[in-house]
Parts: structure tokens; C-alpha cells; sequence
């Protein structure tokens, strides 16, 4: 059985297009919205597609309209961005996400995985670092063979004892200095972190066409373009 495993689509649209990769299964690990403004198509398409969905932070906030200040970094970029995604996401997309499950717990070909968009303490917040001192802490009680996380935008695969902790990095906003889309494969028990390029530059006209400040079209470019930016958390 072939996996695809994605994560932190955040509107991406373009993206989320260009990934043809073939699977039996697909799995999201969450925040398919804000930041980039495309929304509605990048929800319908998990919906039709994967099997599997965990909320993540942001599809909590934009479902359930939380609001986020920050004067800087992705806190800002979250506080600007939220209105115009669920302004552009359908009624009935916003109530997929409020429905999705924080953790699922799947069986596929004999092997026991753990969906969570962050990690089994904080289904939504914390940020799990690619060290086994701390995911020994955070595995503690949990019964799975490979345990599927997203939130940080930066891939690894860790092993932890007998358990597998694989992060497949951000599909729509990489963090990690690569601007490619990040997303893993599974398949006979062998876990690939995979890289796939796509038209940045469509994805950064929307923003520019769009309402944002114009620092929050600069940052979410750079960010886009580099795969991460300069002095932003």
C-alpha cells in the first residue's frame, strides 16, 4: 500500500495542483488553510481525497473565528490573512474544519499510525522539535508504530524506541529553506521525505491581488520564494 502523507497546505492552491504523486491512501495532518488565499479549492480537494484528516491550529482559528494579534512574523501574517480566508472559504467548508477530529488513530496494511497536527500532549500547538529526548516525553502512553505530525513546516523521520515519529514537512509554506512542496511517502514499511517544485510565482500573484497590507505581500513572497524568511517565527 502506498501512503502520501501531506501536511500545512495553508491555501496553497497551486501546490497543492502540482502534486501528482500516486497513492492507495492519503493522510492530512492539518492546517489546509490561511496564510496563502486560496482555500476553498485546496478543502475541496482534501475532502475528496484524503481518507484521514486531523485539525490543525489554523483550521481550528479559522473555523471557529479566533482572533490572532501580532505586530510581526507568522503572527501577523495570521492575524491579516484569517478574515480573508474565511471570507473566501465556503459555510460548508468552514464546518468541514471545525469537524475535523483532533487525532485519529488508523490501521493500514498492519501497521499502527497516530494523526496529529502538533503532538499527542498539544494536538495543536506545540512545536515539536526533530530531537528523541523530546518525543520519548511526548510518547509516553501512546501505542502506534509510526506516529504522523505536521505544524513545525520542516520535514524529519526520528526514530524513537520502536516507534517512527515522521513529519513530512509543509506542502504549501516550507519553512526549512526549501521552497519546494514537502510531503512523504510510505510504502512497505520504507518512509520517503519528497520535494516537488511548482509555479511559486502564481501562488505570490494571488497575495499581491489581494486586499493584504503591503507588508504582509512582501513577507508571505519572501517566505514563498526562500522557503522560509529572515528574523520571522
Amino acid at each position: 500500500m502506498r501512503i502520501l502523507l501531506i501536511a500545512d497546505i495553508h491555501a496553497n492552491w497551486p501546490a497543492l495542483q502540482a502534486l501528482q504523486e500516486p497513492f492507495d491512501v492519503c493522510l492530512c495532518l492539518g492546517d489546509l488553510v490561511d496564510y496563502a488565499l486560496e482555500p476553498a479549492p485546496c478543502i475541496e480537494w482534501v475532502r475528496q481525497n484524503a481518507r484521514h484528516v486531523v485539525r490543525g491550529n489554523h483550521d481550528h482559528g479559522a473555523a471557529q473565528n479566533v482572533v490572532v494579534s501580532g505586530q510581526n512574523g507568522f503572527r501577523f501574517l495570521t492575524a491579516v490573512t484569517r478574515q480573508l480566508t474565511r471570507e473566501r472559504t465556503p459555510a460548508a467548508g468552514l464546518r468541514y474544519l471545525a469537524g475535523l477530529p483532533l487525532t485519529r488513530m488508523v490501521t493500514l496494511d498492519e501497521t499502527r499510525l497516530l494523526l496529529v497536527h502538533a503532538t499527542p500532549r498539544d494536538p495543536l500547538d506545540e512545536w515539536a522539535p526533530a530531537e528523541v529526548a523530546f518525543w520519548e516525553r511526548r510518547l509516553q502512553g501512546v501505542d502506534a508504530d509510526v506516529v504522523c505530525v505536521g505544524h513545525t513546516h520542516v520535514p524529519y523521520v526520528l526514530e524513537v524506541g520502536s516507534t517512527l515519529v515522521v513529519n513530512p514537512g509543509s506542502l504549501g509554506l516550507p519553512r526549512d529553506g526549501d521552497p519546494r512542496a514537502a510531503y512523504a511517502v510510505i510504502e512497505d514499511q520504507r518512509i520517503d521525505l519528497k520535494r516537488i517544485e511548482y509555479p511559486v510565482e502564481d501562488t505570490v500573484r494571488t497575495i499581491q491581488e489581494s486586499t493584504l497590507p503591503d507588508a504582509a505581500k512582501d513577507l508571505l513572497a519572501e517566505v514563498l520564494r526562500n522557503g522560509g524568511a529572515k528574523n520571522n517565527h
